[in-house]
């Protein structure tokens, strides 16, 4: 077991809960950061701090040199990575991996541009870093759909298309980038099949015996919805792939 500690950030999120027990698998000392108070358990460190404050921070990254950067919201990404790479730099941490969204630099979202921010304030820091663009996990948009198709009429966005992207496989990947050397930009992750909105809703209504909703083609407007339209949240060619479908995701949750 290699003593010193890789801290993650978003330890107990999605991507998180399959990255720890994986670096644990490998042998490493994991160091999860949480703004709740935990209890150790499983061989794993739980240390309480705050991104957005910088509380607990610097006391986070004592003898650590290696970040799994995860955290992430609807808002403040930007801020709270700013505040984790100044931390960082002081703590002399020797590599930082960042977990980023397919597009970021392509669709004006306000939602992206914090995640494109964050991927330059780590590029900038002068920490040797790994970033990885991933497409829309699975889980993600079951999320979506579910909340979607609870309105009375399904609204179809016209000429969105998603990639979706098994969870786990992406976790699997961040490992394997963690426990490399640093690497930079590397290809983005998507998954094995690009679907438009209505072939994605179209087998979860299947499973919930709704197939007949009905259904009303939306726009979506302005310079996000061209950018979509455009494709500019895909990576259609150059990135790895994962393997498990949309179909075998839904077949495993609904």
């Amino acid at each position: 077991m290699t003593t010193t500690p890789i801290l993650i950030t978003g330890g107990t999120g999605t991507l998180g809960s399959h990255a720890v027990p994986l670096l644990r698998a490998a042998g490493r000392t994991v160091r999860v950061l949480s703004r709740r108070d935990r209890e150790d358990a499983d061989g794993v460190e739980y240390v309480t701090g705050d991104l957005m404050t910088g509380e607990g921070i610097d006391a986070a990254l004592s003898g650590v040199d290696t970040v799994l950067h995860l955290a992430g919201g609807p808002k403040g990404d930007d801020e709270a990575t700013r505040t984790l790479v100044r931390a960082a730099r002081a703590a002399d941490v020797r590599h930082l991996v960042y977990i980023s969204v397919i597009g970021a630099d392509r669709v004006p979202l306000a939602w992206l541009r914090t995640k494109l921010d964050s991927e330059r304030a780590i590029a900038d820091s002068g920490i040797p870093w790994t970033t990885l663009r991933a497409a829309q996990f699975h889980d993600l948009t079951l999320t979506m759909i579910e909340k979607l198709t609870k309105l009375p009429v399904l609204p179809i966005p016209g000429g969105l298309r998603l990639q979706p992207v098994d969870s786990a496989e992406v976790a699997a990947r961040l490992v394997e980038l963690t426990l490399g050397e640093p690497a930079g930009l590397v290809p983005d992750m998507a998954g094995p099949e690009v679907h438009d909105f209505a072939e994605l809703a179209r087998p979860y209504l299947e499973l919930r015996g709704a197939r007949g909703r009905l259904r009303l083609p939306v726009r979506i407007p302005g310079k996000a919805g061209k950018a979509y339209r455009a494709g500019a949240n895909l990576t259609l060619e150059g990135a790895e792939r994962g393997k498990r479908t949309w179909g075998e995701f839904l077949a495993g949750r609904v």
